[in-house]
């Protein structure tokens, strides 16, 4: 009995029923494809069989390649052994469209990557006109291609131009679209399916596929020679280097599969791709997005750090205090998981506005037909508007949002402690700095008090940074995890400090960025510098939005509370620019960029003047390390000193927190793909040329030392 499938043969027809034992969903692997093999020689050689019907007893068809797998046995695998493991997959394909037997895939849920390639083998596709129903190859998205034919039977089927649009923007398809793009064949209702499989079957179908046909070819196998194909894929190259830069080799190999594969016989096609995915499968990019964006990030949202023998808990109600963007988003979230809100602030016209941002949200969502008009009634019935701390009675849970003041925050902590008395509530302050010891002082209860820190906008950021205070037990941190779990965000641990681990390290990164303009460096060098290392926007534009008042004002209180604070030279260059010059943000009329009414926003030619240029200008390498490297170092002090608690939550934050770049896999991820001596060494050059800051650390120099990585 096998694994993975059942198999039976009536009237002609054989179904192959996909249904890995005791799995959620099928997945392809080594043993899959074994079993696989077989079933095709028993089709081919029955001369009782007319034709294959293959589905899945699952919710889902298919879902490809098991990417916890990948992480774990493929990506350690030379170049030879993971073009061997890209092939054994094609040779199971290729056997089965070469079978001579049609073969349907009755897709009754979604199939991507490996699941969808498995479609594409087939002579014809069905798709079950489900909700969830979907096909895709969202393989870019991890780092790789799909492996096993995607990016040549696509291209001969959809035409080029089509399949560029579906390899390189990794999207998945409904079943209206997926029929429009040419992605199946057919859409038919749930429980017509399989009899729309063998109906088609019973027609008599040819088996053999148009590039199995002598002197087939595609309008683009003339490659370069014909000017239209020459222009489309000139423009694409363009294009992905505007978007990825040179950081992400998944896409530009895709292109290449693509381009190179129509200009060749079908299974010179399929080795050209295989070639490709063995680069892709043992550069260490994939490896670093597949650990930390997949499965890294499932593994924080199952709870990897929650205490154990803590009973899981649900909320039914909750308070949120201030109703300002960061607590209309917690409102909103938490709403739209189906929790009551009390949403309470100082007047009731500002409770009001922060309702009304569900409302915009909402609203937006059931013009697009994306929510129905019944489900955005509902989320926003459940957000209750006041001024009154009595409402907040019989809540689980308040969340403090308010103005980042310690004073404000332990009057409206105070004022909602009389009101909620049941020593079960749970207390969380939404701060991005402050220490959560000290705020827990303003609560009758420090062991139920807890730092959430959201990231803004709420609605749209995934990661909340939960932190603990000194006196913060298991059971609340059990209790706010499951919170974070029930609003569906993903979580990081942190241990209480001054910033704590996002705007601890986030602040390197801006402050970087002002210390290579006091020191003579182009402004546009460093915001192009910044981008080109995979950084979302620049520092100096991150600037101009989140103001100059806010470092400047944790610089202060840093000095006046830490007398080992030593003040960074970047401080000079916030000072003459908000004091001096006026130019704080872009709030304020403008900062370091200026902000035309019309046209697009640039430098302020006044930064020459301000901070004049030096003569000679560094490389643009030595400016992304700079940028890259003094984030990274910062994330290791925070691992060192226990303000990280695992070195995965470092890489999520980076990532998810203030969008370090995902080719990485976060800032602990770089330094072992650099290879932590390398990094060291590199470190003690830029120490010796620009300050202490990049000094190594004395954990990383025993790392190094040891020739140990991470512990994962």
């Amino acid at each position: 009995m096998s694994k993975y499938f059942r198999f039976d043969v009536a009237d002609g027809i054989a179904t192959l029923t996909l249904d890995e034992a005791d799995a959620p969903v099928n997945t392809v692997s080594p043993g899959w494809i074994d079993e696989i093999v077989e079933v095709i020689g028993r089709v081919k050689n029955d001369e009782a069989v007319r034709g294959l019907v293959i589905t899945s007893a699952k919710p889902s068809f298919m879902a490809g390649a098991d990417l916890k797998y990948i992480l774990e046995h493929a990506a350690g695998l030379s170049r030879a052994e993971a073009f061997a493991f890209s092939q054994r997959a094609t040779r199971m394909h290729r056997l089965l469209e070469t079978c001579g037997k049609p073969v349907v895939a009755a897709l009754n849920g979604y199939a991507l990557g490996g699941g969808y390639e498995l479609a594409l083998a087939c002579t014809h596709r069905i798709l079950a006109d489900a909700p969830g129903a979907v096909v895709g190859l969202p393989e870019v998205s991890v780092g790789l291609l799909p492996g096993s034919g995607g990016t040549q039977r696509l291209p001969r089927m959809i035409g080029a131009e089509r399949a560029m649009e579906v390899l390189l923007e990794g999207r998945s398809y409904k079943p209206k679209a997926a029929l429009d793009m040419g992605l199946v064949d057919a859409v038919v209702p749930p429980g017509e399916l399989l009899d729309a499989a063998r109906a088609w079957l019973k027609t008599g179908p040819d088996p053999v596929r148009p590039w199995d046909v002598k002197g087939f070819r595609t309008k683009e196998s003339d490659g370069l020679l014909k000017q239209s194909t020459a222009g489309l894929f000139t423009l694409a190259t363009g294009k992905l280097l505007a978007r990825y830069g040179r950081n992400y080799p998944a896409p530009i190999s895709i292109l290449t599969c693509i381009f190179e594969g129509v200009q060749v016989p079908f299974d010179k096609g399929l080795a050209v791709e295989s070639r490709h995915f063995a680069r892709l499968l043992t550069d260490p990019v994939s490896r670093n997005i597949i650990r930390t964006t997949f499965v890294n990030k499932g593994l924080a949202e199952k709870g990897a750090r929650r205490p154990q023998g803590v009973p899981r808990r649900k909320v039914g109600k909750i308070g949120v205090l201030g109703a300002g963007m960061m607590g209309a988003g917690i409102a909103h979230v938490a709403a739209k998981a189906g929790i009551e809100v009390v949403l309470l602030d100082m007047s009731l016209d500002a409770a009001d506005k922060g309702k009304a941002y569900s409302a915009k949200i909402v609203g937006k969502a059931v013009e697009k037909g994306a929510m129905a008009q019944a489900a955005a009634d509902a989320l926003l019935a459940r957000i209750h508007p006041t001024v009154d701390y009595a409402d907040l009675a019989g809540a689980e849970l308040v969340v403090e949002a308010v103005f980042e003041d310690t004073a404000i925050k332990a009057d409206v902590t105070a004022k909602a402690a009389a009101a909620v008395l049941g020593e079960g509530v749970l207390f969380a302050s939404n701060t991005s700095t402050l220490p959560i010891t000290r705020l827990a002082e303003a609560f009758p209860r420090p062991e139920r008090f807890i730092g959430l820190h959201f990231f803004s906008p709420v609605d749209r950021m995934a990661l909340v940074e939960v932190i603990m205070g000194r006196k913060t037990n298991d059971e609340t941190l059990a209790h706010a995890l499951d919170f974070v779990a029930q609003i569906r965000k993903t979580p990081i641990v942190v241990n209480d400090s001054r910033g704590f681990y996002t705007s601890r390290v986030f602040q390197t990164f801006i402050h970087e960025g002002m210390e290579l303009l006091r020191e003579g460096v182009a402004p546009a060098l460093i915001e192009n510098g910044a981008r080109q290392a995979g950084m979302p926007v620049g520092p100096l534009a991150v600037l101009d939005e989140v103001t100059l008042d806010l470092p400047m004002k944790i610089v202060r209180q840093s000095e006046a509370e830490d007398p080992d604070y030593r003040r960074p030279g970047s401080m000079a260059v916030m000072e003459k620019m908000a004091e001096q010059l006026g130019r704080s943000s872009r709030k304020a009329g403008g900062g370091f960029y200026v902000y035309p009414e019309q046209g697009a926003k640039h430098l302020w030619p006044g930064l020459a003047e301000h901070f004049p240029p030096a003569a000679e200008q560094p490389d643009v390498e030595e400016v992304k390390k700079r940028i890259l490297y003094i984030q990274a170092l910062e994330t290791v002090r925070c691992l060192e000193e226990n303000v990280l608690t695992h070195p995965a939550d470092g890489d999520l934050g980076a990532v998810l927190g203030w969008g370090f770049p995902t080719w990485t896999g976060g800032t602990l991820s770089l330094i072992e793909t650099v290879g932590v001596a390398d990094f060291v060494a590199d470190c003690d050059r830029l120490a010796q040329r620009y300050g202490a800051r990049f000094a190594p650390t004395d954990g990383l120099r025993a790392m190094a030392a040891a020739g140990r990585g991470f512990d994962y």
